[in-house]
């Protein structure tokens, strides 16, 4: 006679696979926020590229530097882009995004900028002279977003 068991699983085989699905899930879960993160920082940066374009051509011509926020690639009113609130710039053509509309309050309402730096490494200021790299995420220059959430070429360097 053969005999009928059930088939399945135990009540513990079950737990055992929760419990390891959820030791997983906490370990992967705030790397992939922090991913996310990154990836909507790219974005942001992509804002940057307009104005980094007028700094330079400014500077190569030769011209005086213009006033805070006259440099003509400035968007104050509005949203410029689905995660960027303002672009803005100072008299030495720093480049300052105002971050909004990310829906996460790690990084909305917060301020990411950009330096021209001439080839020693100063800040241009004089009007004369070539842009030879730029600064992204300077503390100093008014970046108040953690640097973790920017993208590794953007962190103060």
């Amino acid at each position: 006679m053969r005999r009928d068991t059930q088939g399945g699983f135990t009540l513990i085989e079950v737990m055992l696979v929760v419990v390891i699905i959820g030791v997983l899930t906490s370990v992967a879960l705030p790397s992939i926020r922090q991913n996310a993160a990154q990836a909507k920082m790219s974005e942001v940066l992509l804002a940057f590229a307009e104005c980094k374009n007028t700094v330079t051509e400014v500077y190569l011509s030769n011209a005086a530097a213009p006033a805070d926020g006259v440099w003509g690639c400035e968007h104050e009113t509005g949203p410029v882009s689905r995660y960027v609130g303002a672009i803005r710039t100072t008299p030495e053509g720093i480049i300052k995004i105002d971050i909004d509309g990310v829906r996460d309050l790690r990084l909305d309402h917060h301020t990411v900028t950009l330096e021209p730096l001439d080839a020693s490494g100063a800040l241009m200021s004089d009007g004369v002279g070539a842009v030879r790299r730029w600064r992204c995420g300077n503390p100093a220059a008014g970046t108040d977003l953690d640097l973790k959430y920017l993208p590794s070429s953007c962190r103060g360097i």
